[in-house]
């Protein structure tokens, strides 16, 4: 989804909570984001964007030619972190079986339930229900797998599984069985691989405002490497790595681990995922939480602006604080302080700074993506007032980190399969928002109108599809889900990345959708600071209660 996709898991999943990019929801935010959805405005909200056709279901009964894989059994070892692992096969191509397979990994935390110990004897998250264990002191009734995705696209399940077998709601983990399955082209299932960590050093470095003919061939020449990279290395099953393909793995998941229906926690990109296998399959929707919603039904460049009015949003909301701040680096007038940030990306763009990362230089883009990776949680405010005061002084190295920290970047300059994953997927969902760079220079006067301080970056962002070696499969659509079980959607009042309306428009387009808002700042919500949203997410998943339609909650 944009720069959200590259984001969303770093900044969450440091935290404890969810889905973000290095951390979900990928390498230079790509362009054909699955993500697009209506204005920085809200107009729209809650409406599904005209034209856009919807999601139809497959049929019911398993097709011949896939009941091979529907068949299989799932061998299930020991791996690390006291979890069980396992493999299974799934098509290349759905519509072609016979040409060849993917080998899936996912990860599961045993209930209590089912005779398991480790995931359900750490202390439950806030929110706590009493739901959580049999009357009269017996063993918890098991409910099943629940499967989790953390966003991106390109976060791994597997490793967020980590996260949650120690966070979710002990009710939940005594419970359920936590699955965390890599989607395809993701961790360690078939990972998609681009560039050295060398060449992406270069590529984030590279300068995303351009402002002479010059720097826009250095930035089209970037993202040619960067799609080439990825179709020598990744080869045919480049083609192959589409939320539809990655919804039918999980329709596979499901059946061989022996849920009659899918229950699943998607975060931000992980709704889209969810809310897709919604559509194919609204017969078999168990309980689904939608958090960090995403609106499929807009296309790219609506959608990657949208996402720029909503990391504008949450500067203001970090600029509104900072003000309040003794240690305020820009100063303590909201107004002033954008002007400054404006400034400091230009001193920057002229002059980039030094570090102390063996003789890197913050570049602009490695600046904005910093400042863009903080907004994700507001735990990350103090630490951007810091790298904000370091570099007025001329020392980058605190924003370089939060820029290396939305990519994913190890301390031995090696970077992790998310960002390459990340944009392999949004490029097959939509089609390339832009024809070329004379559409960019076309779309950023909009862009900046919603965000004046990201707008730029995020159109030339959006450049990156252009040049894929394989063409889109997907395009925008509504989801309906005719039928389905109620279908929880949480969406967060400020939230940069998947901005609020989103969260209305998907809640409205599902039939049985039901919103639950979170009126603070930060992407997600459910497993952060909201005992109200936490209680009624354990209360759904424990029970099968929706939260009542209107709901609203604060910390």
């Amino acid at each position: 989804m944009a720069v959200a996709a590259g984001m969303l898991v770093a900044a969450l999943l440091a935290g404890g909570c969810s889905s973000g990019p290095s951390g979900s929801d990928g390498a230079r935010p790509s362009g054909g984001s699955a993500a697009a959805s209506s204005d920085s405005t809200g107009a729209g909200g809650g409406r599904a964007a005209s034209g856009a056709t919807p999601l139809e279901p497959l049929p019911a009964a398993v097709p011949a030619a896939l009941a091979p894989y529907y068949a299989q059994r799932l061998a299930w070892q020991p791996c690390d972190g006291g979890f069980e692992c396992t493999t299974f096969r799934v098509p290349l191509d759905y519509e072609r079986p016979g040409d060849g397979d993917l080998t899936l990994a996912a990860a599961r935390a045993v209930s209590v339930a089912s005779g398991g110990s480790g995931a359900a004897e750490a202390p439950g998250a806030s929110g706590g229900s009493e739901e959580g264990s049999a009357g009269g002191g017996g063993a918890p009734a098991r409910l099943g797998s629940l499967l989790l995705n953390p966003g991106g696209p390109g976060g791994s399940a597997i490793e967020y599984l980590e996260t949650a077998a120690r966070t979710y709601d002990g009710g939940v983990r005594a419970r359920y069985d936590l699955v965390g399955l890599d989607p395809r082209g993701v961790g360690r299932s078939n990972p998609v691989t681009c560039l050295s960590g060398e060449r992406m050093d270069a590529y984030t470095a590279v300068d995303l405002t351009p402002a002479d003919q010059s720097g826009v061939d250095a930035l089209v020449a970037a993202d040619k490497e960067f799609a080439e990279g990825c179709r020598r290395h990744t080869g045919p099953a480049l083609g192959h790595l589409s939320t539809v393909e990655a919804a039918r793995d999980m329709d596979v998941l499901r059946a061989l681990l022996g849920d009659e229906k899918l229950n699943f926690v998607g975060k931000s990109y992980g709704t889209f995922l969810g809310a897709t296998y919604a559509g194919l399959y609204p017969g078999r929707v168990g309980r689904l939480v939608l958090d960090g919603a995403m609106d499929p039904s807009l296309d790219s460049v609506t959608g990657n602006r949208t996402q720029a009015g909503g990391f504008e949003t949450a500067w203001t909301a970090f600029a509104k604080d900072c003000a309040t701040r003794d240690d305020c680096p820009l100063g303590r007038a909201e107004q002033r302080i954008g002007e400054q940030l404006s400034s400091l990306f230009a001193a920057v763009h002229a002059h980039p700074l030094p570090t102390t990362d063996n003789g890197r230089r913050l570049t602009e883009a490695q600046a904005t993506t910093g400042v863009i990776q903080a907004l994700y949680a507001d735990f990350l405010w103090p630490k951007l007032r810091t790298a904000l005061s370091d570099a007025r002084a001329g020392d980058g190295t605190g924003l370089l980190k939060l820029s290396d920290s939305y990519y994913g970047r190890e301390n031995d300059g090696s970077y992790p399969n998310l960002m390459f994953a990340n944009t392999a997927v949004n490029c097959l969902d939509l089609p390339a928002p832009f024809g070329g760079p004379e559409d960019v220079q076309r779309a950023v006067p909009d862009f900046e109108r919603v965000s004046p301080h990201f707008g730029r970056d995020m159109a030339w962002m959006a450049l990156a599809c252009t040049y894929w070696p394989v063409r889109a499969t997907g395009a925008a659509h509504t989801i309906r889900a005719a039928g389905a079980a109620p279908i929880v959607v949480v969406g967060t009042t400020r939230d940069p990345a998947t901005p609020y309306a989103w969260a209305q428009a998907l809640a409205g387009q599902l039939e049985s959708g039901r919103l639950l808002t979170y009126d603070g700042d930060g992407h997600t919500a459910y497993g952060r600071r909201s005992a109200c949203v936490d209680t009624a997410v354990n209360r759904y998943l424990l029970t099968g209660e929706a939260p009542e339609p209107g709901k609203r909650c604060d910390r």
